[in-house]
């Protein structure tokens, strides 16, 4: 098929890529204008727009997809469809309705669960056990078009929002291939969406990250997990912004007496219920902080200046005493 693809991250590229190794062609690659990046501020590229240059295939940067002009650009490459996968910018009608097939999304939930800009995150953060990615014939709501295939993708113990990234893209990848095969065979079939289940998936931003230690330690170690490669969960200590990348909620903590196992953690025990963001213990690879129900162990951190490190090498380092209270400022 001759495709009008439209993507802006890292996570459009695996999709690009596909469709130019499954045989497309891909006569336009729609993206976001180059932004200035680093301490230079020299102008970069977008993921997509490198993707694009590096198979030879033309680039085209509107500021505002949806001035008139733009229709025009892109009626000039006869496309018989659009692929449009996190391109950053809402699509006008007339856009929608340009090509023959329209505008096929790949989006980064089982819709219609998680619409909206961070869904690989927020699938994290409130502890789904299962995700996925879904196909959908775009209209004019966000993320509210008729879904045509759907793949799911499990959420280990241990994901982080990266690592789930990565495997959304490459599971996206291999189904736009497969929706694109169905659309032209005739075999596709489109399903309708409900209400969504979930909130709306708002995009992240750095104060989402700032730790409420009121909260349970489940939820806390899910915000680390989620926000994890950007923007990061964090919390403060003397003064400073430390944030925390690997944590662990404590399944052995009693929030009813205060009391932590001693046993494999290392970690000893401390009675009385001590006030959420207080240090209840220190040990050799991490330490443990109450919160509002149970305890969290951090294992992995970063403060000003530093690199990112492991716990155990950030306590060789600076002094970290029980009764130490990290604070929401």
């Amino acid at each position: 098929m001759r495709i009008i693809f439209m993507g802006t991250p890292d996570f459009s590229v695996g999709t690009l890529e596909a469709l130019v190794e499954a045989g497309h062609d891909v006569c336009l690659a729609v993206t976001q204008p180059d932004k200035p990046k680093g301490r230079g501020k020299e102008m970069q590229p977008t993921p997509v727009k490198e993707a694009a240059m590096k198979h030879g295939i033309p680039v085209y940067q509107p500021k505002k997809i949806r001035d008139p002009q733009c229709v025009e650009e892109l009626k000039k490459y006869h496309a018989d469809v659009m692929v449009v996968i996190a391109f950053g910018q809402i699509l006008p009608k007339s856009i929608l309705e340009l090509t023959p097939y329209g505008c096929i999304n790949v989006h980064a939930s089982l819709l219609p669960k998680y619409r909206g800009a961070a869904p690989i995150q927020w699938a994290i953060i409130e502890g789904e056990k299962v995700t996925g990615v879904t196909t959908m014939q775009m209209d004019e709501g966000l993320d509210t078009g008729d879904m045509i295939m759907k793949t799911e993708v499990p959420i280990t113990e241990e994901e982080t929002g990266e690592s789930l990234h990565d495997k959304l893209a490459d599971a996206g990848a291999k189904l736009c291939v497969e929706t694109l095969k169905a659309l032209e065979d005739g075999t596709a079939s489109f399903e309708k969406q409900g209400e969504s289940p979930t909130a709306y998936a708002r995009m992240l931003d750095k104060k989402l990250g700032n730790i409420d230690w009121n909260d349970s330690a489940v939820r806390i170690e899910r915000l680390v997990r989620g926000l994890n490669s950007w923007p990061s969960a964090y919390t403060h200590w003397n003064g400073k912004v430390m944030k925390i990348w690997r944590a662990k909620a404590e399944a052995d903590f009693s929030p009813e007496s205060g009391k932590e196992r001693a046993g494999e953690s290392g970690s000893g025990s401390r009675t009385g219920k001590a006030e959420p963001g207080t240090v209840l213990a220190v040990a050799k690879d991490h330490f443990t902080v109450q919160t509002g129900d149970g305890a969290l162990q951090v294992y992995e951190l970063q403060i000003p200046g530093k690199k990112r490190m492991e716990t155990g090498a950030f306590l060789r380092g600076y002094a970290l005493e029980e009764g130490t209270v990290f604070t929401r400022e």
